[in-house]
């Protein structure tokens, strides 16, 4: 396992999945808002359903599904790692301090269990009874929850050239990002297998960037969205250091429009096989302009890339890099149904390998479109996974593909 990615299609071997926990239980109809989530899922449905979904990627392909809560506990075993990713955690209800005590009275994959499901203040005096925190009320959030986990693409993204280590737009998701960037630093399995691509360690208010907006188009070119949750910045500085490590080529940023359903790249269209694309009806057209950063010079041993404004859409960006391109439109393009299937991510299925994917099952249209061209589809339970708003590639992280 390298820890790159050369396509989006190839046969998966490896991925990275959460399956969601008590953080799911914390969301209530008055704090759901302020933790990024969209609705209150029934946990337990919910769990079902993602089991469903891991088992069915073991089933079909024979790849190996890590689960994060796994590889946490694993890595927190170092006392020094703990110790930080809790201070970290408990760093804005100012009561770092506690973090020492905390670690004495919780065991490790109990403090895992924090680190991602968060703790309210009366949970915490049940263990530490002279526990001191100000102003905080008993019902506060000593360490806030992480919901929106089990969509494990966002918190880092793996390219031809190295790993995106994420630096999220939202404050409440940073934890995430750390956690996954803690354990394949540090996780035997991995942390002698990586090149970092982008990282936000040491920096001051470091440019956003997310997984979901980091799409390889081939072995040679990737294309970064510019929305919402990824910045400009953080797009050049990834492809500078991608550029110059030598693999990548092209790096493309895509210009997306500023509405819910452009999210993140990802939202607008995949990949699915060498060349055919699923897309939402007209995003490709709708994103009318792309840079192209690509090599300049190289001077006292510094590689240095130059920008191009591109004056096209991306559909005829991805019709220069793949050739004989076929696109298929959500819901075979019925303005009705595409609509109400994008709602529930119809262009975001997860490729398990070429012309092989896995969508929801609530996406009929789409389903039966993508099947009339010989694609296979396996499909998903989602009532409970679709509450999140996220499709099947949201909550995956591919870890190893075959080469294409």
């Amino acid at each position: 396992m390298n820890l790159r990615l050369n396509s989006e299609y190839g046969t998966l071997r490896a991925v990275l999945m959460h399956r969601p926990g008590k953080e799911i239980d914390r969301l209530t109809p008055y704090n759901k808002d302020f933790l990024l989530f969209e609705d209150v899922p029934y946990l337990e449905a919910l769990q079902k359903e993602h089991d469903f979904f891991s088992n069915l990627i073991k089933e079909s392909t024979g790849a190996h599904v890590y689960q994060l809560r796994e590889l946490l506990i694993r890595v927190l075993y170092d006392r020094e790692l703990l110790f930080n990713l809790m201070s970290q955690a408990l760093a804005k209800a100012r009561l770092t301090h506690w973090a020492e005590t905390i670690l004495d009275r919780y065991s490790t994959a109990e403090c895992a269990g924090l680190l991602t499901a968060g703790i309210k203040i009366h949970e915490l005096k049940r263990k530490i009874p002279k526990l001191e925190t100000g102003e905080l009320m008993d019902s506060a959030f000593a360490i806030s929850p992480c919901p929106n986990l089990y969509f494990q693409r966002d918190p880092m993204a793996l390219t031809p050239g190295g790993i995106i280590f994420s630096s999220m737009k939202m404050e409440g998701r940073q934890r995430e990002a750390d956690l996954l960037r803690t354990i394949f630093e540090n996780h035997p399995d991995f942390k002698d297998h990586i090149t970092t691509a982008y990282s936000p360690v040491g920096l001051h208010q470091p440019p956003s960037i997310e997984g979901g907006d980091v799409i390889v188009i081939s072995h040679e070119a990737i294309a970064i969205g510019n929305s919402e949750r990824t910045d400009a910045k953080a797009i050049y500085a990834a492809a500078k250091v991608l550029i110059a490590e030598g693999t990548v080529k092209r790096v493309y940023e895509v210009h997306l429009p500023e509405k819910r359903n452009y999210m993140h790249l990802d939202t607008v269209f995949t990949i699915l096989d060498e060349n055919l694309v699923l897309t939402y009806p007209d995003a490709l057209n709708s994103v009318l302009q792309t840079s192209l950063y690509t090599f300049k010079d190289e001077k006292d041993g510094k590689v240095n890339i130059k920008r191009e404004v591109l004056q096209e859409s991306l559909l005829t960006v991805l019709e220069r890099e793949i050739p004989h391109l076929e696109i298929l439109h959500t819901a075979d393009g019925n303005p009705d149904y595409s609509l109400r299937e994008q709602w529930f991510d119809g262009a975001n299925v997860f490729a398990i390998g070429p012309r092989r994917v896995i969508s929801y099952n609530r996406n009929i249209h789409t389903n039966r479109a993508l099947r009339d061209l010989g694609v296979e589809v396996l499909e998903i339970p989602s009532s409970e996974l679709s509450r999140g708003l996220g499709g099947p590639r949201c909550m995956t992280m591919p870890l190893s593909r075959a080469r294409v």
